[in-house]
């Protein structure tokens, strides 16, 4: 079935064009994600299909199934700020959300028996029960736990979290995400990439998270310099065949390099005679100058700031104290940086991470203990907030506020616009206003402004919010190669593994524990000590039973005795299966879409297996 189909839509914005004449369609279960560099117009095509935004044209064409629901999820969501987080989870027009509101309401006013038992009936006819417990469920894994606090008083990321929440709730079947990952943290993260592969959802969504890109998505969209293309598969086919496409088009670029030198001496020598076959040869030329004039430029993001020398003494930190209230932040922590280090840090949202990182830069005092830095330690703290930019100032003005020139590598110096240009911003865009940037290009802004300090111990707090791809592998790069020190908070995993060495795992009640490895280390000794924990508590429940009713004479009832058998076949039509889709990836014809789904079902079937063995022992041991 097809959701949605885009034909011949363009966006623009003054003399600035987002995209011209673009095509889509989308189907049923298709997983589809948009990626392009900062100020693309990817959040503008998220609104034009989600009904807040016209296109332009006479023949532009928007057609969204009309029988479907859509939910979609803006960066910035917009709530009736006098509404409870209740109230707002409940604004639906969803049937069983509506029972549910009703008998919220109807349970202010128990002594009206009458419409309890009408809101009661509804309730039971919709089997509304088992979804209000899902609501809060949901709510409860997204960390929205104070349902009677006014939306008014919420942080953005938690509206960005109760937004989220809201939609998951409204089960949609088609699902518009910006930016989805933005503060939540990395548990969060998780879960809901486990949501989102179920195969009944439809998915249109954009996002900088390539593990969300590997793992959830069959179909990449790229929007380059105005034009849709498209990739069959995940994150790593997108890299595979862009790598292709890009060679192309740097062979047919040459040719028609060459080709437009032969015609531009052509049309230089100004034909006098201009017949049908001369004209559609002017003609042709002028289609040609525009494909030349369009040649890729070098549009990738370039650092190579130089950093300023560490001292023998970098940073350390002896015994530190920090609590608010009854709240311990930091107990006891003592650590002595070393050169080239890169940490991480990872911990739920709201445990201290960011009042740690300005313990360590000074920023806030310890209540017990101390920091000492060192004399040639020069901090580069790109914080969550950013800098308040002033939006009635130009680019060009923001960074020559700061320095004219920026010293660089073998005693090179860059000018304020060629810095600017290595960020990807034109000489056109360094005159823009800073109203008139999008989010992302803030952030590479703000970015710069940090980086101009000329840092040697880089602190980067959320650092990949709002970045797109092209600035995070550059970012990446010359993190790799930063001759100093790096401290990381972030809920990218991709970007965490490919940067840290170890980890500051916040336990929480003030204990950091130092963790040797990356992200994806850390949670496979996570979840496997989980499903330790899990079998240690199936053991202790047995145990318990077997305590608590005696074994029964003779073994097995003959329930038991049935039960036993049917898992026997059970497990046995597992196993086979499972041989099955393993055999399946042997075959080198096998397309992506197949992997993704055999993949799914290899872990169904290894947790259905797991507890079926599970049980299957537990009735021999009584047998």
């Amino acid at each position: 079935m097809n959701y949605l189909t885009l034909e011949n839509v363009t966006k623009s914005y003054g003399e600035k064009v987002l995209f011209q004449n673009l095509d889509l369609q989308i189907s049923q279960g298709q997983k589809v994600a948009l990626v392009a560099k900062n100020g693309s117009g990817k959040t503008t095509l998220l609104r034009v299909i989600a009904g807040q935004e016209g296109a332009e044209g006479e023949t532009s064409k928007v057609w969204v199934h009309r029988d479907i629901r859509i939910g979609y999820l803006e960066q910035e969501p917009d709530f009736f700020d006098e509404h409870t987080v209740l109230e707002a989870v409940l604004d639906s027009n969803n049937p069983i959300i509506v029972a549910i509101r009703e008998y919220e309401h109807a349970m202010l006013f128990p002594d009206e028996t009458d419409t309890m038992q009408k809101v009661i009936t509804r309730m039971d006819d919709l089997k509304a029960w088992e979804f209000e417990a899902r609501i809060r469920e949901i709510l409860t894994k997204l960390e929205v736990s104070d349902l009677n606090q006014a939306v008014k008083n919420l942080s953005g990321g938690q509206k960005k979290r109760l937004a989220l929440a809201k939609l998951i709730i409204e089960e949609p079947e088609f699902i518009i995400l910006d930016e989805p990952t933005n503060h939540l943290d990395l548990e969060m993260i998780e879960w809901l990439e486990e949501y989102l592969q179920q195969a009944r959802l439809t998915l249109f969504m954009v996002t900088h998270d390539r593990y969300f890109l590997e793992r959830v998505c069959n179909t990449i969209l790229e929007l380059d310099q105005g034009k849709l293309f498209r990739y069959t598969g995940n994150y790593s086919d997108y890299l595979e065949k862009k790598a292709i496409r890009h060679d192309v088009e740097a062979s047919t670029l040459d040719k028609s390099i060459k080709l437009f030198k032969r015609e531009l001496e052509w049309v230089r020598r100004m034909p006098k005679a201009r017949g049908t076959k001369a004209k559609a040869r002017v003609d042709a030329f002028g289609e040609l100058k525009e494909k030349v004039s369009r040649r890729r430029e070098l549009e990738d993001l370039q650092i190579d700031i130089k950093g300023q020398r560490l001292g023998k003494k970098i940073l350390e930190a002896h015994n530190i104290n920090k609590s608010f209230g009854d709240k311990k932040i930091v107990d006891g922590f003592s650590y002595k940086f070393k050169k080239k280090e890169r940490v991480g840090i990872v911990g739920p949202n709201g445990v201290g991470k960011t009042t740690f990182l300005k313990l360590l830069t000074k920023d806030i005092r310890p209540d017990g203990g101390k920091v000492v830095v060192g004399g040639n330690t020069v901090f580069g703290y790109y914080t969550q907030a950013g800098i308040q930019l002033k939006e009635d100032k130009r680019v060009i003005d923001v960074v020559q506020d700061i320095a004219e020139y920026i010293p660089m590598e073998k005693g090179q110096k860059l000018t304020a616009p060629q810095m600017l240009e290595r960020f990807m911003f034109s000489r056109k865009q360094q005159r823009v206003y800073v109203s008139q940037l999008s989010g992302g290009e803030r952030r590479r802004l703000y970015l710069l402004t940090v980086l101009m300090e000329n840092p040697n111990f880089l602190i980067l707090d959320e650092p990949t919010n709002d970045l797109d791809i092209i600035t995070l592998n550059v970012l990446e790069d010359f993190l790799m190669e930063f001759p100093g020190c790096i401290i990381i908070v972030s809920h990218d995993r991709y970007f965490m593994d490919k940067i840290v060495d170890h980890l500051f795992i916040f336990e929480g009640k003030g204990k950091i524990r130092d963790f040797i490895g990356d992200y994806t280390d850390y949670r496979a000794i996570q979840k496997e000590r989980e499903r330790e924990e899990r079998r240690a508590e199936r053991e202790e429940q047995k145990r318990i039973k077997e305590v608590n009713q005696p074994q029964k004479q003779g073994g097995l009832s003959q329930e038991e005795r049935k039960e036993l058998k049917r898992l026997e076949k059970q497990i046995l039509k597992l196993e086979e299966r499972k041989k099955e889709i393993t055999a399946a990836f042997n075959d080198t014809s096998i397309s992506t879409e197949k992997i993704t789904e055999l993949s799914k079902e290899l872990s169904n079937v290894n947790e259905e297996l797991e507890e079926k063995e599970m049980r299957w022992m537990e009735l021999a041991e009584m047998a």
